[in-house]
């Protein structure tokens, strides 16, 4: 019999958490830093989504067994600590591959054909005051012959790529920033941010990929070029690309992630009104059929675990 606890049920699908296996389950719909020690006692499973499990959580519950995360990132739990104590850590792999690069290339288009800017003209009645049957305000590109580099060649990266191809945009994918050899398939980071119309970010967070875009990659973009991050908040100098965005040449952005999330402490894109800015809140994961996905995955985790055959093993 297993005890499970889920510490942030409100991140998940509003179906029955039933994994085919003897269980008890305790759920949460949201957990306060402070109140994780409390919960998590004498839990053999822990569920978590984005609440941090550390290393005197692990060392508090010698009875856990699983920590099975509802996310691909395992940024939050203590991963040397749980491999230290035993603990079979396991996350969920491939769920949202669709949904985030339709995301990325959503916004894309959108930017390319400066949609907010012809909302906002709409809304603001300038069509209505046109002297012909339309009207034209900000440019807009076609997607058809442009260059897009991605960084970040993992599902997400090449399924958008994919996507770019049959639009018949080139793809390229970026190397790593300060590289000291380029791998095959991969063009060198300064050629690939010179060269894109699109940039597009689909990497993890780490010490090398912070800032990975700041105000020298931005001016070395094309003018009127595309900056799109479904990746991490982090990855961009957020400061820099407003300013670029105001007063440099940068054609737009797209972002669903920011440094901080939720930004309870404001932000600098979220502050600005800029008709070549797209900001969503963390949510291009997140399709119906993506959460049904994960939340199909999860359920798995937990019981193969339970039959001694986990699978998606972190640790």
């Amino acid at each position: 019999m297993l005890n499970i606890v889920i510490l942030d049920r409100d991140t998940l699908p509003d179906q029955a958490f039933q994994p085919k296996c003897p269980h008890t389950l305790t759920e949460y719909p949201y957990t306060e830093p402070e109140d994780t020690a409390e919960r998590i006692a004498g839990a053999d499973v822990i569920i978590t989504n984005k609440v941090v499990i550390n290393a005197q959580h692990i060392a508090d519950n010698p009875q856990l067994k699983l920590i099975a995360i509802a996310a691909t990132g395992y940024d939050n739990v203590d991963i040397q600590a749980a491999k230290a104590a035993g603990i079979t850590v396991c996350n969920i792999r491939a769920y949202g591959n669709e949904s985030v690069a339709e995301h990325a290339f959503m916004l894309m288009i959108a930017l390319m054909r400066n949609l907010p800017a012809y909302q906002r003209d709409v809304a603001a009645g300038v069509w209505e005051q046109a002297r012909f049957f339309c009207h034209f305000g900000a440019p807009m590109r076609d997607l058809n012959g442009k260059t897009l580099a991605i960084f970040g060649r993992g599902n997400i990266g090449k399924m958008l790529a994919g996507y770019a191809e049959a639009f018949k945009m080139n793809v390229v994918f970026g190397e790593h920033k300060h590289a000291s050899t380029v791998r095959e398939g991969y063009v060198p980071f300064e050629e690939a941010i010179r060269r894109a119309d699109v940039v597009s970010l689909h990497c993890p967070l780490n010490p090398q990929t912070r800032n990975m875009i700041g105000e020298a990659e931005l001016q070395n973009m094309k003018p009127g070029a595309i900056l799109i991050n479904c990746g991490r908040g982090g990855l961009v100098d957020e400061h820099a690309l407003i300013a670029a965005l105001k007063y440099g040449t940068l054609g737009g952005a797209g972002f669903d992630v920011l440094t901080e999330e939720p930004p309870r402490n404001g932000n600098p894109l979220l502050k600005t009104r800029l008709p070549n800015l797209i900001v969503t809140p963390h949510m291009a994961w997140g399709s119906i059929e993506a959460r049904n996905r994960l939340f199909d995955i999860l359920r798995e985790n937990v019981e193969r675990f339970a039959e001694g055959k986990p699978q998606n093993v972190v640790v």
